[in-house]
Formats: structure tokens, C-alpha cells, sequence
């Protein structure tokens, strides 16, 4: 009887663990177009990723970068105050995207060019995301808000 209920339990136990791991392979499965990594221009720069992959590069609206093209293509560079990245974007700007403002861009790096699917700006005075302020603090270019 005993030999019985410790079979059972090793049965149950395998399973258990055969379900754990087909449950986070599909959860996997399921995640891997949905993270986008974050990178500084400067990172971008020092490792560039390969053009089929999809990331996010944050940092400020270079000065005197951006350019308004023929329909909706837009132009600008990034920098975190390190190094600077050239992007292209077709479509249309937040309300708030203007030159030395925080931004985040989705895309892909092609050809020393980030071609963003999409742009997101700060959406409020005080506003900029944890990891653009932590690459700007990085590289000294920081300026807290208000000050």
C-alpha cells in the first residue's frame, strides 16, 4: 500500500514539473516580440544592434537636429550628452516633442540611421522616463526640473 501512494506521488510530482515547464515556454513563446530593450545613443554607438532587432532609444532632441521633410518623414538626433543617433520618423509627433526635451523612440537601427516606429515625449513639465535621466545622469548632461 505504501509502495503504491509513493508512486502516485512521484506521478503527481512529474507532472507538476512537466506542466511548469511547458507553462513557461509558452509564456516565452508568447513574450518574444513584446520586449523591446532600452538603449542610450551611446550604447547604441559603442554595440550597434542589428537591423532586425527592436529596441527602445531614449534620451534629448538634439538642438538644431530637427527637420521637418516632404509629407510626414521627420528627422532628428538623440543624445543622452555621450554621443548622438540620427532618426527617422514617418508619422505624426506628440504634441509635446520639441528640441531639448526627453523622448523615447521604438525601432530599428539601419545603416548608422534608427528608423523609429514610434516616438513617445515626456507628458508633462517634470516628466522624463527612469532610463532616459539615468543615461543623461551618466554622461553629466542631466538638469533636474526647475533648476
Amino acid at each position: 500500500m505504501k509502495s503504491l501512494k509513493k508512486q502516485r506521488r512521484i506521478q503527481l510530482i512529474c507532472v507538476a514539473v512537466v506542466a511548469l515547464v511547458a507553462a513557461t515556454a509558452l509564456i516565452g513563446y508568447g513574450l518574444r516580440d513584446g520586449i523591446n530593450f532600452f538603449r542610450a545613443p551611446s550604447q547604441v554607438l559603442a554595440e550597434p544592434p542589428g537591423p532586425s532587432e527592436v529596441f527602445r532609444i531614449g534620451g534629448l532632441v538634439e538642438e538644431g537636429t530637427l527637420r521637418r521633410g516632404e509629407g510626414e518623414q521627420i528627422s532628428f538626433s538623440v543624445t543622452d550628452g555621450g554621443a548622438s543617433v540620427p532618426v527617422i520618423f514617418a508619422g505624426v509627433l506628440p504634441d509635446l516633442f520639441e528640441e531639448n526635451q526627453g523622448m523615447v523612440g521604438t525601432g530599428n537601427y539601419i545603416n548608422g540611421v534608427f528608423q523609429a516606429s514610434e516616438i513617445l515625449a515626456k507628458h508633462d513639465e517634470t516628466y522624463m522616463p527612469k532610463e532616459v535621466v539615468d543615461a543623461l545622469k551618466e554622461h553629466g548632461v542631466y538638469q533636474a526640473p526647475g533648476g
